[in-house]
């Protein structure tokens, strides 16, 4: 087989590997991954894919030719929204399954047990970096139960409106993290006089300072050096408490998680995504939580969203989100269209429309059953929806502020992506690149192309790995130290 086609409304079909078409003398390469015209397709036609429409015909294009940037144009979406007219329930558990994992007060469920060093400023940052960095393996060698000490950092925090969505989404960063079940203990390392204060947030959030949660500002204490020694010595009183946590069994209904692609190629929507959304569905069957997010990339797939939200306030949500997106892009002279990366397109890819499709077969089929903003806390339980941009550590970010103590990333292009403090695994979309990138991705869902295995056997295979990442078992970017550096805050709004 030399060609997919995966509808019968569809008017391309996709070149499993190269092919070359056309007659002698007039020969055409259409690469792997790429589409091809099944039927003839006038100027101004819709181009289908998925049974969706992915773009119109920018010119007549004739029957076998290759379809892609030259001859595929994007248009805006333009949809008749239904709600809560697809609801399927998810399947009925065979076993009530469950994993290993860290049980604190609040009652939620740690997959990891760190303690964290978060910065309420960039100034700040070289503190906790300088803090954390002071507890080695060698140091941490006596408290087998703590995984490390991770210094959060970002690039802002001052030079911003004191309200509105910036500072409110760095706030309910912090604050997410601060929460986060995989954070056994948390110091906070501010200057002092940055608009993002630490005490504004303890106070907004009800953090409650104690063994466990610690803060400190470089103007108070009396200079960076006094700081880090000062953070040492915190840190040092915290690790024996948080080394007192250890594993107990937890039922799969205490996992969140985050549902994340990057490098997408045009096989994100065949193998990789339809497997993780079915690993998504036995995850809900459980009573666990699936958050997507990246709203550019569920740009035009939100109507096959909004019908499977558990009523029309939900859907409405998430319309409202992509209206949003609509006139940020438009005030700062961009189009939904130009989320597709220089390697999406190389990998296959045409039109935000056809990335978007292929995206959103991560959340799997169950109800649309919550949508939030940016790092909101995520307490409904199923297959919910998260805003933030399509950046992958931007995103993942506000997925680990919203509560996600699991993180699983879909690839076609490759990736070697970590986010501390929840593990993160990667799977490919295709043979070829796992292959390539063995030492980086954890699952080959590529088979479903390579080797005939369903996209069922492969979610399977997928579910069945994060309930042992849960329990501690590494993933390959967690057994390479990954996720120091993958902290982003999203930043909304001027820099004043």
């Amino acid at each position: 087989m030399n060609t997919v086609r995966l509808s019968d409304q569809d008017n391309v079909i996709t070149a499993i590997r190269p092919l070359e078409v056309g007659t002698e003398g007039a020969i055409q390469l259409i690469p792997r991954g790429h589409k091809m015209a099944i039927t003839a397709i006038a100027k101004g036609q819709p181009v289908r894919k998925y049974a969706q429409i992915i773009g119109y015909a920018a010119e007549d294009i004739p029957q076998g030719a290759h379809v892609h940037t030259h001859n595929l144009e994007f248009r805006g979406v333009d949809t008749e929204y239904e709600f809560a007219t697809n609801l399927r329930p998810a399947p009925k558990a065979e076993t009530q399954d469950s994993f290993m994992g860290y049980r604190r007060a609040s009652g939620r469920v740690g997959t990891r047990n760190y303690i964290a060093v978060l910065t309420s400023v960039n100034c700040s940052a070289t503190a906790a970096r300088l803090i954390a960095a002071h507890f080695t393996p060698d140091r941490l060698a006596a408290f087998p139960n703590v995984d490390g000490v991770v210094a959060f950092v970002h690039g802002t925090g001052c030079g911003m409106a004191g309200s509105g969505d910036g500072f409110e989404a760095l706030q309910r960063v912090m604050w997410g993290y601060a929460k986060n079940p995989n954070i056994g203990g948390v110091l906070m390392a501010g200057l002092g006089c940055e608009m993002n204060q630490i005490d504004w947030l303890v106070e907004a959030y009800g953090l409650t300072p104690g063994p466990l949660f610690q803060a400190m500002n470089i103007q108070d204490v009396g200079g960076l050096q006094k700081t880090v020694q000062l953070g040492i010595r915190k840190i040092e009183a915290m690790l024996p408490i948080v080394n007192d946590s250890t594993r107990q069994e937890a039922p799969v209904s205490e996992l969140m998680v985050a549902l994340q692609c990057g490098g997408s190629d045009a096989w994100s929507g065949v193998t990789a995504n339809p497997a993780v959304g079915y690993a998504c569905d036995l995850l809900v069957a459980q009573g666990g939580t699936g958050v997507l997010a990246e709203t550019p990339e569920i740009y035009g797939a939100e109507h096959l969203l909004t019908a499977r939200a558990k009523d029309r306030a939900t859907g409405e949500k998430l319309i409202d989100l992509i209206r949003w997106w609509e006139d940020y892009t438009a005030r700062n002279h961009g189009s939904m269209d130009n989320n597709p990366s220089p390697g999406n397109k190389q990998g296959g890819l045409t039109t935000i429309l056809e990335k978007s499709l292929g995206a959103a077969a991560k959340g799997g089929t169950t109800p649309l059953t919550g949508v939030y903003k940016y790092a909101e806390p995520v307490t409904a339980k199923g297959f919910t929806f998260m805003d933030s941009p399509g950046y992958d550590p931007v995103s993942v970010t506000g997925q680990i502020a919203s509560g996600c103590n699991l993180v699983c990333f879909t690839t076609g292009r490759g990736s070697a992506f970590g986010a501390k403090p929840s593990p993160s695994m990667k799977v490919a979309t295709n043979t070829e690149m796992y292959q390539r990138l063995s030492d980086d991705m954890d699952i080959n869902a590529g088979t479903i192309l390579s080797d005939g295995r369903s996209v069922e056997e492969v979610g399977r295979e997928i579910y069945d790995m994060w309930l042992r990442m849960a329990s501690g078992a590494p993933s390959k970017s967690e057994a390479q130290g990954l996720g120091d550096y993958e902290f982003v805050p999203w930043q909304i709004g001027a820099t004043m």
